[in-house]
């Protein structure tokens, strides 16, 4: 299992096709090869406004890259915030587009709200959501071991708005045969 990397370490500017077409942002290639090198990811993003949180950006420009780097991975969505919601609004937003690319978002995310009251330096002081919160990371775990271990619930992904006739060619994930 890959370390943690804190959002920040992926820096990208705001997404250019202009930019794109001279060199993909460090940020978005360092993303690409974690999620590469990982069977499942787990974000913990802020909430801005309510809504989705810059955290999307990432996702757009990682998303450039081909084969689809979110194509077929397990996620899961976390947030912790000192509102009442715990960041919750800014995941449903996240759920969106990484399901469009094809990233198998697990169903619970895990929202800690009133956050500057509930953690205890870096851990959750109450043992009901820090017992919600290992049950959520435990289960992505089992499911990504899962889908690794039997093809059978992997499945072809294409991405075919919006693209150039014969662009999408390469982002077919075949099935197992």
């Amino acid at each position: 299992m890959t370390s943690a990397t804190p959002l920040r370490d992926f820096d990208v500017p705001l997404y250019d096709g202009d930019v794109e077409a001279r060199a993909m942002p460090a940020g978005a290639r360092t993303l690409r090869d974690k999620l590469l090198a990982n069977d499942a990811f787990i974000l913990a993003s802020p909430e801005y406004n309510g809504w989705m949180p810059g955290t999307k950006n990432l996702i757009d420009w990682t998303s450039r890259f081909r084969p689809q780097p979110f194509d077929g991975k397990q996620g899961v969505l976390l947030s912790a915030s000192p509102s009442l919601a715990g960041g919750n609004r800014g995941l449903w937003s996240l759920r969106m587009p990484l399901g469009h690319l094809g990233a198998r978002m697990f169903p619970e995310m895990f929202s800690l709200a009133m956050a500057h009251k509930a953690l205890d330096g870096d851990a959750i002081a109450d043992a009901t959501p820090q017992a919600r919160f290992e049950k959520n990371v435990q289960a992505l775990l089992s499911l990504a071991e899962a889908a690794k271990h039997y093809p059978c619930i992997k499945r072809a992904w294409v991405e075919f708005l919006g693209e150039p006739p014969g662009a999408g060619g390469d982002r077919v994930d075949p099935l197992p045969s």
